[in-house]
């Protein structure tokens, strides 16, 4: 099995932390992470990849062991987030990658992609939205009326997102049985969570994730030249972004494959190797 590297780079002055492994002449893999995860979110599937991929997983800023700077000295936008990214892989000079996003990894690969489709050899999306038929309203209603009107009407509601219930909740939902989920994921996340003023960073990429639906339809007229593969594999009981978020992957991307899981929104904790299974065959059949 490869040896999994865990080191740091400097982008913008900014320290990111990324976790890497496989032969760097080996074909890319770069992992995306969502909210309210870090790099760990992958520590499985790492291994699992790095025999035949030269795989890459960052941290967010603001998130696991990346800098976290106050909301009031960095600007947390999606746009941000992005462009440490892309400063990143250039930094490993990296210019060809397939991209795995979940969650918030999604719109940093989104942007990824739209800057450079040239550099983009796939997509595998895990509850990673790319279209508007994913959300599900119980859950964003919150987070559309904050990003809308911030202030103290609206605060409450997406506040309640930061807390051990709702964490735990993205961890356990829809899976089948929760006792496949290590409690070591949530109190992980609930850590760095807690740090003193990343409430107000993460406050700030709620209000700024409106900027990502108005990006779908460039994405959608990316996919449909048809010069990006495109795996969606999704929890078919996710309540964050629903299965529906899958299946529109298949409007545009021509061949995309899609696969429905019986789990939530965190697949990796209790369905690895089913997903990794999709995952290595597709990256197989589009890259080899």
């Amino acid at each position: 099995m490869s040896a999994v590297h865990h080191r740091t780079a400097v982008v913008d002055g900014h320290e990111i932390f990324y976790r890497e492994a496989g032969r760097a002449d080996a074909p890319t893999i770069v992992l995306l992470h969502g909210y309210p995860s870090s790099s760990f979110m992958f520590r499985e599937l790492i291994p699992l990849l790095a025999d035949d991929y030269h795989v890459v997983a960052p941290d967010h800023l603001g998130f696991g062991r990346s800098a976290a700077p106050a909301a009031d000295e960095f600007d947390y936008t999606f746009d941000a987030l992005a462009g440490l990214t892309s400063g990143l892989l250039d930094h490993l000079g990296l210019d060809r990658y397939a991209l795995y996003v979940h969650d918030y990894g999604a719109p940093v690969g989104w942007r990824l992609a739209l800057a450079h489709p040239e550099r983009v050899t796939a997509v595998v999306t895990q509850s990673g939205n790319g279209y508007d038929d994913g959300f599900v309203e119980s859950f964003w209603a919150d987070l559309w009326a904050y990003a809308a009107d911030p202030g103290p009407a609206t605060e409450p509601g997406v506040r309640a997102a930061l807390g051990a219930d709702a964490v735990r909740w993205q961890y356990l939902h829809g899976v089948p049985d929760p006792s496949l989920v290590s409690p070591d994921t949530w109190e992980h996340d609930l850590a760095l969570l807690s740090r003193e003023g990343n409430d107000r960073v993460q406050l700030a990429l709620f209000r700024d994730y409106a900027t990502n639906p108005p990006l779908y339809p460039r994405l959608h007229d990316l996919l449909r030249t048809g010069t990006i593969p495109v795996l969606a594999v999704w929890g078919r009981h996710d309540e964050i972004f629903g299965p529906a978020g899958a299946e529109a992957f298949a409007r545009d991307a021509p061949d995309a494959e899609v696969h429905l899981v019986d789990g939530g929104h965190f697949l990796l904790e209790s369905h690895l190797d089913v997903v990794a299974g999709y995952l290595r065959g597709f990256l197989w059949r589009v890259l080899s």
